[in-house]
């Protein structure tokens, strides 16, 4: 099951209605009837079937609560079946009726109208021949409610999968999702904070020069929703290696725990205009490289770094967008020892430290940035770009 083994990749969503525990056989039993091949007809616009799976691997059609619910969470597959008829093959087919028709001719050539006709009809028997399954790609991405914070793990974040997964979860058991991104991380911690109205009020900061006519006039990649705070991510990223490079690797976060945080390996940068490109460095330590400052002072943002994160004696390595809030390739830590559904139950529990922690350092930022002090901590970081 892909939560339960290797690296993790995912994508929260926040599941709506009361927490779900327990989870029960009525719940499995659902999910059954939604199965894939049970769900319904396949999708007229491209032909793809789409349905839960039993998770453990892409032909698994069992759904039981030994295998399926582990340390209060529910482990499902999404497997989405597309037939896809190889390039090739119909090109193949196209020039085979192609030729019979045009040997019918005295110039030896097709006419358009043939032409058309040809093509018609090597869709129609490549389209018989996908009838059987034979050129069918399956693919099951894994799925992890977590009862116990009524969060969705998906382990996918295209759009090709969410499209499919949002409407499957709510026929399937009468539940929308949200997804919880760098925005609505930050609309929730203003809400504890009191300051409900602030994220919404903020604009965009103003890194270079001084007032209004230093911010950006638009965040290219957040366009399509004028309303989104999701730009916030990209914030944090750059308040993070500022405060890391400049204030020490250890912060202290709101629950009074320390994290010791590194950028590590993976760094990427884009202009928020939309007119100078994207940088994507790969190193060790790639906030260290003098293309990665130029690249800041240039006016360029992050949208995604790899953490080596360490807190209460647990590591985390991971890559993290920064709008999505999306975790890729995230490594969990292993015990020694252990095995079976007490590994996987461990598992789920590092799961949950992990997603806590990530919040709790986002959170340092989003708080500080609603602090009457923030001015003063902008100053400084304008003066690190100036300097650097």
């Amino acid at each position: 099951m892909g939560f339960l083994n290797g690296r993790v990749s995912y994508m929260r969503f926040r599941v709506s209605g009361d927490a779900p525990l327990p989870f029960d056989e009525e719940t499995l039993e659902k999910a059954s009837a939604h199965g894939i091949g049970r769900h319904g007809d396949a999708d007229p616009t491209d032909g793809v079937h789409f349905g839960w799976s039993g998770g453990n691997h892409v032909l698994d059609m069992t759904f039981e609560p030994g295998k399926n619910v582990v340390n209060d969470a529910l482990h499902l597959g999404l497997r989405i079946d597309a037939d896809k008829i190889p390039g090739d093959l119909l090109k193949a087919y196209t020039q085979i009726e192609l030729d019979a028709r045009a040997a019918q001719n005295p110039s030896g050539r097709p006419t358009k109208a043939q032409r058309e006709e040809a093509k018609e009809a090597a869709k129609v028997r490549a389209e018989a021949e996908a009838a059987d399954g034979r050129y069918r790609r399956r693919k099951m991405h894994p799925m992890l409610w977590d009862g116990r914070t009524n969060t969705l793990y998906a382990g996918a974040a295209s759009n090709a999968v969410l499209d499919r997964l949002l409407p499957l979860f709510r026929e399937t058991f009468d539940r929308t999702l949200e997804p919880v991104t760098a925005g609505v991380l930050a609309a929730s911690i203003a809400a504890e904070m009191g300051r409900d109205d602030a994220i919404y009020d903020a604009v965009p900061l103003a890194l270079f020069g001084d007032g209004d006519s230093a911010l950006y006039s638009s965040i290219a990649w957040a366009e399509a929703d004028p309303t989104s705070r999701d730009y916030w991510g990209n914030e944090f990223l750059l308040w993070l290696w500022h405060t890391l490079q400049n204030e020490g690797d250890v912060l202290t976060l709101a629950d009074g725990s320390e994290c010791s945080v590194m950028i590590s390996k993976t760094l990427q940068l884009d202009c928020p205009r939309g007119e100078t490109g994207r940088d994507s460095l790969s190193y060790e330590g790639p906030t260290r490289m003098p293309e990665a400052l130029r690249a800041l002072q240039s006016g360029k943002l992050p949208r995604k770094a790899g953490l080596l994160i360490e807190r209460q004696g647990s590591t985390y390595e991971l890559t993290i967008q920064a709008e999505t809030m999306a975790v890729s390739g995230a490594a969990l830590p292993k015990e020694d020892g252990v095995s079976g559904r007490e590994a996987h139950e461990g598992r789920i529990d590092y799961l949950r430290h992990l997603t806590e922690t990530v919040d709790l350092l986002y959170g340092s930022y989003v708080r500080r940035r609603l602090d009457a002090s923030w001015t003063g901590e902008l100053g400084r970081i304008r003066d690190w770009l100036r300097a650097a």
